[in-house]
């Protein structure tokens, strides 16, 4: 239990950071992959530049693909993370308001699924969200992009959820 509590204050620190690193900022898009704004706000606030490319790599790399999908690649437990499904132009505060409504379920989740929680800084925060607001990104995504342990655990839990025997 005291355990649950440290990771549910870890990922609301990091929501609260990735929101207040949007606030009161004027942030202006060169494209849909990345995002520049000015390096500090007058609150002393970082705005990331968001990087929808490393967001692909991340979103496979950290396990969101094992239950999120994109273009149909990746896992069904959670909703879909396809651009075409999101509010355009992108509110960061929702999509973090969004998973802050999911954490509860998204750690039991991770911890069932991955074995342990996510961990996540700020910026990969940012990069993802970047990713799944970027359809021309998205159609880079293949399943080639998920790393060899990701893609054995989704295999393995494909398996269990047809009573198929694995590994």
């Amino acid at each position: 239990m005291r355990t649950l509590r440290y990771h549910r204050a870890a990922f609301s620190a990091v929501l609260v950071a990735v929101a207040l690193a949007f606030a009161g900022t004027s942030a202006s898009a060169t494209s849909h992959s990345t995002i520049t704004s000015d390096a500090t706000v007058t609150t002393g606030l970082i705005l990331p530049v968001m990087d929808a490319a490393n967001g692909r790599l991340l979103f496979a790399s950290k396990g969101c693909v094992v239950c999120h999908s994109v273009n149909g690649v990746g896992g069904e437990d959670a909703p879909m993370l396809d651009a075409e499904f999101m509010d355009q132009p992108m509110n960061p505060f929702d999509f973090a308001a969004n998973m802050w409504r999911g954490a509860e379920t998204m750690v039991l989740m991770q911890r069932e699924e991955l074995g342990s929680v996510i961990q996540m800084s700020g910026q990969e925060l940012a990069d993802i969200i970047a990713f799944v607001h970027d359809p021309e990104e998205q159609a880079k995504f293949l399943g080639a992009d998920i790393p060899v342990s990701i893609q054995t655990l989704m295999e393995r839990s494909e398996a269990e959820n047809l009573g198929v025997a694995h590994d």
